[in-house]
């Protein structure tokens, strides 16, 4: 069975390590210095979905393979890959890019993290007022540019022997991206999106043409979550307002990954109730129970005020 592999970009200091510690069980270096990250981290993050075991009334007998099941919720395990910053030119090496592209190959998603505060440049500098939709284009740029000139500069010697064994388009194309684990139904969506019928001559598609289906494909085969970091900067709401309009809402993220990364921590530590993945947490003072004894034996096991009951008394102690 293929496994989701999330690959997290971004140019260097948007805070791609302090999201993987946020959303992972990973303990990746984080600094405030660009190319803290050389070498790939790596972490499992969980999706939350509700389990079967809820609606067949078997959660006390739920014990899952893979991931795990709490009160009902399933958490899937979903495999996340965090590469080195990338800045303006990586396709061409800039920055060691090449190597950093190259870890992305495997990724079925990539979660793109932008720094939306302003305040860290197109390196990764500390800066002020700098516009972080800027982050977006040229970013998008680069991974378009690092697979078309991969294709491009072998594009004669790819005609040549798709018209010598008479394949089809479909398979040529199929065969020259496969070193981006491609698959066949990916290139026909990206020939279909752009309307192209076989047999399709490769021999009379220009430079624009090949970075047109590159574009596209690079749309199918990465598909791209904005994850808008650090919102919790004061200067981030107009640069939030900027990407949103002219970025699909369905593409967006709001994030602050220190934010979570506090929550976690106390969480652990049991100042706070908080499952990772929930818009609130709760501190003792929250709970019912506080300020107004309760008769234990009143408490119906296994209902929701049992379970505030439990967390609540976890907390106190």
């Amino acid at each position: 069975m293929h496994s989701l592999l999330i690959g997290v970009v971004g140019k260097p200091s948007a805070g791609k390590s302090s999201f993987l510690n946020a959303t992972t069980d990973a303990n990746a270096k984080v600094g405030a210095y660009p190319f803290t990250t050389i070498e790939p981290n790596q972490g499992i993050a969980f999706y939350q979905v509700e389990c079967p075991c809820l609606r067949l009334n078997k959660s006390k007998q739920c014990k899952p393979k893979y991931g795990k099941c709490v009160d009902g919720t399933r958490f899937v395990p979903v495999k996340v890959l965090d590469v080195a910053g990338l800045v303006p030119g990586a396709s061409e090496g800039l920055g060691l890019g090449n190597k950093f592209l190259d870890d992305l190959r495997h990724a079925d998603v990539l979660l793109h993290i932008v720094d939306v505060s302003g305040t860290t440049n197109e390196k990764g500098e500390n800066t002020k007022g700098y516009n972080p939709i800027n982050d977006i284009e040229w970013l998008n740029t680069e991974i378009r540019d690092w697979i078309y000139n991969n294709i491009q500069k072998k594009w004669p010697q790819i005609v040549r022997r798709h018209l010598a064994i008479k394949s089809t388009a479909a398979n040529t194309l199929q065969l020259q991206l496969s070193g981006y684990s491609t698959r066949m139904p990916q290139v026909q969506q990206t020939l279909d999106t752009l309307h192209y019928k076989e047999p399709i001559d490769l021999a009379s598609w220009t430079d624009s043409t090949l970075q047109n289906f590159i574009t596209t494909f690079i749309s199918i085969r990465f598909p791209t979550i904005y994850v808008l970091n650090k919102i919790d900067h004061p200067d981030s709401a107009p640069n939030i307002l900027k990407i949103s309009s002219k970025y699909p809402e369905d593409s967006i993220v709001l994030s602050s990954s220190l934010s979570e990364i506090f929550l976690r921590k106390l969480a652990t530590q049991k100042f706070i109730s908080y499952t990772t993945g929930q818009n609130d947490f709760m501190t003792k003072t929250d709970f019912t129970f506080f300020n107004t004894p309760v008769d234990v034996s009143t408490l119906e096991v296994g209902s929701e005020e049992e379970k505030e009951y439990r967390i609540y008394e976890s907390l106190k102690e």
